[in-house]
């Protein structure tokens, strides 16, 4: 067997990668590029894998993990022109930290649930990274619904947590009735306040019941696109523009749809 055939395919991409990157005769775009102009782009593929996964689009989720997977090689290609680290260092310092993370798997401890394996990870995690607070090392640049939840759990773990699902319900009734206070005289500013509380409160609510806020919000956004396109095409085929539907044809269609998708 050659060398060439022994190497493995992620090398080649880690050429591609120099290559573009390669001053003498490098891709202009990717010269000028990054860490905080490439970042966005990390998250938009890590968005895109995730659709494709919601859609079962395994063709679209093997291009998309190719996607993703350039990610961290653009990023340790900068990394290594300024001398910082490698892609190996990278991929060291991840193989050694899940070795570290299960030792029910690589050393002597036993988990028999995956509440077991949680509580390893936590305390194995807890002693990697020293923090003050609980909260610390929760990313700012999580989407929101995603944070929250991942505030709400690590305070959770802390005791600070509600009997159960039924009494968040209890202050979300009491919140609510804030919102309602706030619409008569409240400041855009109030009114913002009192909706960031109202939408943690679910999060919670959802998180307690095993929901991930996200995913769920995900979920109804499609819901609402899919609906709102059959009527759309139910008017359409009525040689009718939605702007020129009344809100009642629409909220009456909107309710046929609702009952096919149901049935």
């Amino acid at each position: 067997m050659t060398d060439s055939a022994k190497k493995h395919p992620i090398e080649d991409l880690i050429a591609v990668m120099a290559a573009l990157r390669n001053p003498d005769g490098g891709c202009p775009w990717d010269l000028e590029q990054n860490f905080k102009t490439i970042a966005p782009y990390t998250i938009e593929e890590a968005y895109e894998v995730a659709d494709a996964i919601e859609r079962g689009d395994m063709n679209d989720l093997r291009e998309e993990l190719g996607d993703l997977i350039l990610q961290p090689i653009y990023h340790a290609q900068m990394a290594t022109e300024e001398n910082l680290f490698t892609i190996e260092d990278v991929i060291r310092d991840v193989t050694a930290k899940m070795i570290a993370r299960h030792p029910h798997v690589f050393g002597n401890k036993s988990a028999r649930t995956a509440a077991d394996v949680n509580a390893i990870w936590d305390e194995k995690k807890s002693k990697e990274k020293s923090r003050e607070s609980a909260l610390d090392g929760v990313a700012q640049a999580l989407p929101a619904l995603l944070r929250a939840e991942k505030l709400l759990s690590r305070a959770a773990k802390t005791g600070f947590e509600w009997p159960g699902p039924e009494d968040v319900l209890t202050k979300f009734e009491e919140e609510l009735a804030e919102m309602r206070e706030a619409l008569k005289n409240g400041t855009i500013d109030e009114k913002a306040d009192e909706l960031g509380d109202l939408m943690f409160l679910l999060v919670n609510f959802g998180r307690m019941l095993g929901i991930n806020a996200e995913t769920a919000m995900r979920d109804c956004n499609n819901k609402f696109e899919r609906r709102f396109k059959m009527m759309e095409s139910f008017f359409k085929e009525k040689g009718k523009e939605l702007k020129s539907v009344s809100l009642e044809e629409m909220e009456a269609q909107w309710k046929v749809q609702k009952v096919k998708e149901n049935s």
